[in-house]
Order: structure tokens, then sequence, then C-alpha cells
């Protein structure tokens, strides 16, 4: 009975800084190591980047500066610096901030006075001086205690502030910062704030038009017609159709890109269609229309509600309190705006309508094809032995650890049966492939309904129509790595590039790194990724070292297997480069017999006796070229 007492001695009071040491998920999201642009070391930089973004809002600074070298973090803004007196208070003290005053910030990205504490919290080292016209003040801290705070002192340097931090390695554990990340956040705070330069590691980063520069650099091949770019007041729009299937969007509330849309997404999804649906007074499809949609939205609101703090879905039902409904305020702009744009260029309004019969029309061809292969999937679902499912979806939106639900696509029975066995029945599913997958470079998307395989897949994930009802966040290729390993790989990023694109670029897509070698002693084992590691855990447990070899995932026991998927799972993201559309890429390693690829293999390849077929070979043999293009690690 003791042990349920309920007295005075149970109840505690933590102060700020215990508070978010305890409960970091409720300040920065997910942890994670860095494989994912949501975890939790891209928000710390984040949310300092941000009040150096509201300075250059509000009219203050136009540069500034990002350094991550080894860990450390600098950044330094020009704009009016953090009021000397107040420079510990603004890092260490709750709900202290200037944005709180709606006229001063009225569309701010930082709203709440807890972004920068959060760094400071979560930072073994945390670090800032202000510059304000010729004086300056410094204040350190470690893991959110004060350590040093030096008098004013004239300064000569240009008004500003200042901040440098490490991330604490207790709290992000093993954890590195991928520069693909890191690049695509500042390019999306350039694209959002014209005029602003940001230099990351010396490289300069700045945008001219907006969000027409974001969907150039970012759409995988050329538009079918040239962007549509409209602005108004308190919103910025650009669209255009692409030629890869789904729909493609990248949305913004006050600079803030929310990676998971939101009320200003959908309203743009529903207007946009309608407004063209109206312009050729024809009742096309919605799906139809915004068949291969690539857009981009950004809205300013007043008092912005999301649904976390890391602020990736918008909440707020008005553009501000007691204002026009969000639907409402991009429906008008779009049929004002978009339909006098089609009125005065009949050629693009043509090309689009022509787009729209195009997807149209394969819609229909598909339907009798669709409607087999759901009857087969059903049926198949009710003893899939392909599919060992989990109990916990993404789409169980009140469930904590929907962020953690995995897939694990494995090749055959032996390799499926360790993760099985092994895994986490709550968060990790397990589908198992009977063999090497169909290549469909080149196919329509009806190979997707005609090959069982495939449609079991996309059935398992629930992404037949979109990402919306996506039930695991991550999907992960768990391969042999040897050359059939790699080939399976290869066509299995080949299918999800096809067809569901956005399954890769949305960062859902990742390769299981395994261990190659087992180096142990009656007293240590040591799991080596690589043959430098091999030889150091050779090192380290000196004479007597018995060395295995993996040769394959169902060499692995599953009382091993569990170290290699659980905490310390190792995932590598797979990647899109900047400069390299997805056609380029498959057309290039999936295609028949490139002149290219035949070049890169002549040059490349070490011939070695092997049992695997020369089409294999042909495929799979440029691994070194395949992260030139498709970033498996970075």
């Amino acid at each position: 009975m003791s042990e349920n007492q309920y007295t005075e001695d149970n109840i505690r009071s933590l102060d700020w800084k215990e508070h978010i040491r305890l409960r970091p998920g409720m300040y920065i999201g997910k942890l994670g190591d860095g494989s994912s642009p949501d975890d939790g070391i891209y928000v710390l930089v984040k949310e300092v980047i941000d009040n150096c973004i509201d300075e250059f809002v509000m009219g203050n600074g136009k540069k500034i500066e990002v350094s991550i070298k080894d860990g450390l973090v600098t950044i330094r803004d020009y704009g009016r610096g953090i009021p000397l007196g107040k420079v510990v208070d603004v890092v260490s003290k709750m709900n202290t901030g200037g944005k709180y005053d709606s006229k001063a910030f009225k569309k701010s990205v930082g709203l709440n006075g807890v972004g920068t504490k959060a760094v400071n919290a979560l930072s073994s080292h945390f670090s800032v001086y202000s510059v304000r016209d010729g004086k300056s003040k410094r204040a350190s801290f470690v893991r959110g205690e004060l350590t040093e705070e030096s008098k004013l002192v004239s300064s000569d340097e240009s008004n500003g502030t200042y901040v440098e931090f490490n991330p604490d390695s207790t709290v992000f554990k093993k954890y590195v910062f991928k520069k693909h990340y890191l690049e695509k956040m500042i390019w999306n705070y350039c694209y959002l704030n014209r005029g602003l330069s940001i230099y990351f590691n010396g490289n300069k980063f700045q945008s001219k038009n907006g969000l027409k520069d974001l969907l150039e650099d970012n759409m995988d091949g050329d538009p079918l017609y040239p962007i549509i770019h409209l602005e108004g007041d308190d919103i910025e729009v650009a669209f255009t159709h692409g030629r890869t299937y789904g729909e493609d969007y990248y949305s913004f509330v006050n600079g803030q890109h929310t990676t998971q849309g939101g009320t200003h997404q959908s309203a743009f999804r529903e207007s946009v269609a309608k407004v063209i649906k109206d312009f050729y007074s024809k009742n096309y499809e919605s799906s139809d229309i915004r068949q291969s949609i690539v857009a981009a939205v950004s809205v300013k609101v007043m008092e912005p509600v999301f649904e976390s703090q890391t602020k990736t879905k918008l909440g707020s039902l008005e553009v501000e309190p007691g204002g026009k409904s969000m639907r409402a305020f991009i429906n008008d702009f779009l049929k004002d705006k978009l339909d006098n744009f089609l009125h005065k260029n009949p050629e693009i309004a043509q090309t689009i309508e022509t787009k729209i019969k195009q997807s149209e029309k394969e819609r229909k061809d598909l339907a009798g094809i669709r409607k087999i292969a759901r009857e087969r999937s059903k049926k198949a679902n009710l003893h899939n032995k392909k599919l060992r499912d989990c109990r916990v979806h993404l789409t169980d939106l009140k469930n904590d650890r929907r962020e953690e639900t995995t897939l694990f696509i494995t090749e055959g029975d032996s390799a499926s049966g360790s993760i099985t066995k092994s895994r986490d029945v709550a968060t990790q599913a397990v589908f198992s492939l009977r063999g090497k997958p169909l290549n469909c470079y080149g196919l329509t998307k009806k190979v997707v309904y005609e090959n069982e395989e495939f449609n079991l897949i996309q059935a398992a994930l629930d992404i037949e129509d979109d990402l919306d009802n996506l039930r695991y966040n991550k999907v992960v290729i768990a391969t042999d790595a040897d050359v059939d390993g790699m080939h399976i790989r290869m066509l299995l990023l080949t299918f999800f590039l096809q067809f569901f694109p956005d399954l890769v670029k949305k960062n859902h897509v990742y390769v299981l790194q395994t261990p190659l070698f087992r180096v142990r002693n009656k007293k240590k084992t040591i799991y080596c990724y690589s043959d430098e590691e091999r030889v150091s855990a050779i090192g380290e447990i000196g004479r007597g070292a018995e060395i295995t070899r993996f040769k394959g995932l169902g060499e692995i026991s599953p009382d091993e297997f569990v170290h290699f998927i659980g905490g310390e799972m190792r995932l590598e993201p797979v990647l899109l480069s900047h400069d390299a559309s997805i056609d380029s890429i498959l057309s290039y390693f999936m295609g028949k017999n490139t002149q290219q690829r035949q070049e890169f293999i002549i040059n490349n390849l070490k011939v070695e006796k092997d049992e695997a077929d020369e089409e294999v070979k042909d495929e799979v043999a440029s691994e070194k070229e395949i992260k030139v293009q498709i970033d498996i690690a970075s």
C-alpha cells in the first residue's frame, strides 16, 4: 500500500531548464540522430535563425552568417541586437521575448519566447553576445546554467546578435548534421525573404524571385508550362504541372516551412481546382486537375495556431482572430489573380486543359484494373504472409509513438524472419519480398496494379492516391550488402521514384545499415560496419579475437538483430541531389544500356568471378556513381 501513497512528497516543481531537458520532445519534437530533416538538432538551428529572420522582416539587417563545424553551431545576424540589459533573460527565462506585442511583430515566425531557451537548455555549451550602438554584452551557459556574464564593454562591431552552441551529446546521441537538410532549410529562408543573404559555411544563399525560384530549383525535370507566380497582400503562390505522378506541395506560414501542411495547404488544393474548373466551365475531377501539380504557397497569419512547438502543421482556421477564414482568403485571391492570368495567357490555359484530359483518360483506363487489384488485395490482406503489421500507425494522430512507425522491406524469408522475431511489434512492421521486383522504369502506373507484389506494397503503405494516409513514417529497405542486395535496392527505389516520388522527396525512404563483421572475445563483442571499424575493433580486443563476416541478413540471429533495429539503428536517408532529375537518374541506371553507363562501367568495374548475371552487374556495379545522383548517406 505504501507504494501507492500520494502525499506532498510526490509533488515536485521543475525549473525551466529541468523541464526542457526532461521533456525535450515538447519543445523540439523528436530527438533523432540527424537522419531526418525534422530531428531536434535541426530544430535547434532553426529556432535561432528564426529570431534573425524576424529582425530582417522588421527591416533590420540583410545578412545572416551561419557556420556548423565539428558540432559547433554559430549564427550571427546584423539586426538591432538583443537589448543589453536583457541578454541573459532572453535566453534563460521562459515567456520572455519581444514578440508578444502584435503591433511590433504582427506576423512573426517565433511567437512564444521559448525557442532560444530550449536551445540553451539542450546545449552542453551555449554562448550569446549582443552589440548595440557601440556597446556589447556576453553570457555563457552550460546546459542552461549561467556560467559567465560579462559587463558592458565598448565595441566597434556592427549591431546584431551572435549565438553559438554545441548540442548536448547526452541528449542527442551519435548525431550528425547533414549538409543536405541544412542547405534546404537555408534556401527556404531565402525563397521567403527576398533581399536576404545567408552565408552558410562561407557559401552565399540568396533568392531574387521567391517561390518561383523554389519551384525551379526543386522541380523534377522541366515544367509543362512556365511557372505561374502570383502575389498579393500576405500571400504568395507559385505552381505548374510536372511530368511525374502525384501532387507536390511546399507550404509556409510566416516564413515557417509547414512540412505537414495544414489549413492553408488544404485551402489551396481545394481552391486551385475550383478556380480552374470554373474557368473552363467543365466539371473536371479535382484529382485530374491536381495530378502532377507542383506548387508552393506562403501566407502570413496574425497569431497563427500550430499543432506543436515545432510548427510543422498549421491549425488556424482564420487569417487573423475574428477575420476572414483561411479557405475564403485563399479562394478569393485565386479567383481574382489566377482567373485573370488564365484569360491573359490562353496558351498556358490550353496546356493545362490538355494535361487535365490526359490525367482523366489515364484514370479511366486504370479504373477496371484498380477494381480487380483491390479485390485481390482484400483477399490477400486476410491471410497476407508478406506483411507482418504493427499495432501503431502514422495515421494514429493521438498516439505518441506514431513518428516511430517503420516498415522494413526485406529480401527473402530468412532475413524477414530475423527482423520479425526481434522487432518492436508496436511500431515496426515487416514486408517480405519473394525475390527481385520487376524493373518498372518506363512503364505506366498500370504495372502497380498488374504486378501483385507492387500492388501489395502500395496497399501496405496505403498511398494509392496521396501520402495523406501513409501508415508508416519510415520505409526502410533492408537488403544484403552484396550485388543482389544492391540490385533489389535499386529496383525498389525505381518503383518509388517512378510512381510515388513524394515518398522520397518527403524523406520517408531509408536504407538499413547492418554490420559486415562481428569481432569478439569472451568478454566483449563489437559490430563493425566497415573494414576500418573491423581493424579498429581487432586492435581494441587484441589477440584471440573471433572475426565473423556476415554474408547476408539471414545469417544474423534475432538475438543480435534486435540491436540493429532498436535504439542504435543506423539508417541512411535516400536523398535526391539538387541538380539531377528523377527521370535522368532512372534513365541512366535503369534504362537499356545507356552509352554513359557503359562507359562508366568499363572505366570503373573490376572484373571478378561472380555468379551474378551480366544484367545485374550492369545495373548495380556503379554503386560509387549512384551516390553522386541519389545521395544514400551524404
